[in-house]
């Protein structure tokens, strides 16, 4: 508690490795969302958080994700992937700081149909501006779906600032 009586936020680490545990409280904050507006929308599931590592799930089929084809399509891959490399990268943002993706490259391995999929990301290079990470995507038999890469920045400063929408120059 804060000296007004206020909760002090968690860590956002301290936070998701609560709610993955089901020690969550009402009371418990972090200074970043959780779950996100997206994830919420997509049913996303934080499964595991450590540091710079996290593990989301899915489930997954063609009559809510689908393509024309009648497959998943890659675009919800693509946002597992981008979800749980951006919750890997979230456990050691600061308050005060903030982060942006800035290259995600996906490459595709299989055709996925009706599952439950699993996305395993972590830090391949830890930087203090500029981090990688790599996700692995399986489905529910433990295939590889997909393989992603990518380059986040973390912002500090007035580039952090989250209180609203910027103005325009």
């Amino acid at each position: 508690m804060s000296a007004d009586g206020a909760a002090t936020p968690l860590s956002v680490l301290d936070y998701l490795q609560r709610q993955v545990s089901g020690r969550l409280r009402p009371e418990d904050s972090t200074w970043l969302r959780y779950p996100t507006p997206v994830s919420g929308l997509l049913g996303i599931r934080v499964i595991d958080a450590g540091e710079r590592s996290a593990t989301l799930s899915m489930d997954v089929t063609p009559a809510v994700h689908g393509n024309q084809q009648g497959t998943v399509h890659g675009g919800t891959i693509a946002e597992l992937a981008d979800a749980a490399i951006g919750t890997a990268h979230s456990t050691v943002i600061g308050e005060g700081e903030s982060f942006a993706t800035i290259e995600l490259t996906v490459r595709f391995l299989r055709p996925v149909w009706q599952t439950t999929l699993t996305a395993v990301a972590s830090a391949a290079s830890a930087g203090r501006t500029i981090s990688h990470y790599r996700c692995e995507i399986r489905d529910d038999d433990d295939r590889p779906v997909a393989v992603a890469d990518s380059s986040i920045i973390t912002l500090r400063g007035d580039a952090a600032d989250r209180s609203g929408p910027r103005a325009r120059s």
